[in-house]
């Protein structure tokens, strides 16, 4: 799974309580000509647009609330605020520089099922099961990506997003994530990086027995040859270059909604060198 978390480091999250179609936000009750507009005008900055709601039935209220969630190392924030009528998010400031502030970890389990049936089938599950531990922390949330690795969790502000999560670890994410660690066994990657970034710093956290988040972050990314990346982080114990793998991979039935043959690349740490501070 390492690698496969979305590029984007900045999301807004759009609450839109009733079902989404295939293509979420914009196949639902939200207008679809400002969805597409929001889209496009949030993908100039890099920012991705997600559909949430929360679990079970909602009312059906004419306020609604937007979140943007900034996972960057230098910028970690969550910021919260209302609207009423659609367009009005045409008109919100991206960079953060409204709404109220959030301290507390955020998760979002995608389930997206017209999209694709694996993530609702797998995901309710395990909102019931994050909803228990943490309660009112909890959003369902339109396609993650990686369907094939539903259940999928991203925690917010971290950025970190997990992959295959049973409901009976949600407990132990829970707990990882309020003291901002790694879960190795269900990381697919940290958003807002490259694949090969995503899976150095998997790989760094588990060879130094670094398990905090902030504990390893990237510093840069070159190719050795057609088959390895080296990237360097820096963590508590010094500066590493680590060496990733890539290797193409035939798979099938990779997602419910997609079966028969396909391909992806898988990403691997293989080692890790100190780098001389000299």
């Amino acid at each position: 799974m390492l690698g496969t978390g979305f590029p984007a480091a900045r999301l807004l999250l759009v609450e839109q309580p009733f079902p989404w179609g295939p293509e979420g936000l914009r196949t639902s009750r939200f207008d679809r000509k400002v969805a597409q507009a929001l889209e496009k005008r949030a993908g100039k900055e890099g920012i991705r647009v997600q559909a949430i709601r929360r679990p079970g039935v909602s009312p059906e209220e004419s306020r609604r609330r937007w979140a943007i969630a900034d996972t960057r190392d230098d910028a970690r924030s969550l910021r919260w605020g209302e609207y009423t009528d659609d367009a009005e998010l045409l008109e919100l400031p991206l960079d953060g520089s409204l709404g109220e502030a959030d301290e507390e970890p955020l998760y979002l389990v995608c389930t997206h099922g017209k999209h694709d049936p694996c993530c609702g089938q797998r995901g309710r599950p395990l909102v019931i099961a994050l909803s228990a531990a943490r309660p009112d922390r909890v959003w369902q949330a339109s396609h993650l990506g990686g369907c094939r690795f539903a259940p999928t969790v991203l925690t917010l502000p971290l950025g970190l997003m997990y992959g295959r999560v049973p409901p009976s670890a949600a407990s132990d994410l829970v707990v990882a994530t309020d003291r901002g660690l790694v879960v190795g066994p269900f990381l697919r990657g940290r958003i807002g990086l490259a694949p090969a970034v995503q899976a150095a710093l998997a790989f760094a956290h588990e060879q130094l027995a670094l398990p905090a988040c902030s504990d390893v972050s990237p510093l840069s990314m070159q190719s050795i040859d057609a088959a390895r990346v080296g990237v360097r982080v820096t963590s508590r114990r010094g500066r590493f270059e680590v060496t990733v793998e890539r290797r193409r991979m035939t798979a099938a039935d990779l997602t419910c909604g997609a079966p028969g043959l396909s391909w992806f690349l898988a990403h691997r740490g293989v080692a890790i060198e100190p780098v001389d501070s000299n």
